[in-house]
């Protein structure tokens, strides 16, 4: 499995924020990271890949920042819509702030505008230091993230909460340098459960501001 870290548990360090300024790939005078700054992919093959629903497509005319997966990771999402206009608004910006994130891990560029455009406060310093912790240690990961039993309640107008369950039996870590892929059996902490926080900024786009998460939740095992 690949392994995430709780946002509760993620500190908000100073390195992080500097990861969102120069890019995840950039430059780190802290050390113990990858210095390379190119667009290229680091550890990850570089033919086509997934991306988040459909920026062009979107319809709600919001310029949005394009999201591209190598083509050997996928984030599957389950239940993207409910017949509700504003839960399904909710839902495939969730998807876009997860994929944001894993851009972020597998994708070595010089900047990840995704990444601040879908997560503030909270949970974008979190990400930030979420995505360090993988380039410090020379990782990244491979294979299919699944997410269900998504749901959503709305707060008002301008205010979501979004729960969901992550299935990572089928993602796995990778070697940033070599791209060699650690397959492991899955387990019961394979199962995570998350509880999002999101608001409505006045472009439009529901921002992701907090997540918790439990990981090898009971709820979401089979």
């Amino acid at each position: 499995m690949r392994t995430r870290t709780t946002t509760a548990a993620a500190t908000a360090l100073t390195a992080a924020v500097a990861l969102l300024l120069t890019g995840c790939g950039g430059s780190d005078s802290s050390g113990g990271s990858d210095s390379k700054t190119s667009d290229e992919i680091a550890g990850a093959d570089t033919g086509p890949g997934s991306a988040a629903p459909s920026e062009s497509a979107a319809g709600d005319g919001i310029e949005r920042p394009e999201i591209k997966l190598p083509s050997d990771v996928e984030n599957v999402f389950e239940g993207g819509t409910t017949g509700d206009e504003a839960k399904d608004a909710v839902l495939a910006d969730n998807e876009r702030m997860i994929n944001s994130i894993d851009e972020a891990i597998t994708v070595d560029a010089g900047k990840h505008p995704a990444l601040k455009f879908y997560s503030k406060g909270d949970a974008l310093l979190a990400a930030a230091t979420y995505i360090k912790s993988f380039y410090d240690s020379g990782t990244s990961w491979a294979g299919v993230t699944r997410y269900y039993d998504r749901d959503v309640t709305l707060n008002g107008t301008t205010s979501a909460t979004v729960t969901y369950c992550g299935d990572e039996t089928k993602s796995y870590s990778k070697d940033r340098k070599t791209k060699q892929v650690k397959r492991t059996p899955g387990d019961a902490d394979d199962y995570v459960s998350y509880n999002a926080r999101m608001e409505k900024n006045a472009q439009g786009v529901w921002q992701t501001v907090k997540v918790s998460s439990e990981r090898g939740a009971e709820r979401c095992r089979p």
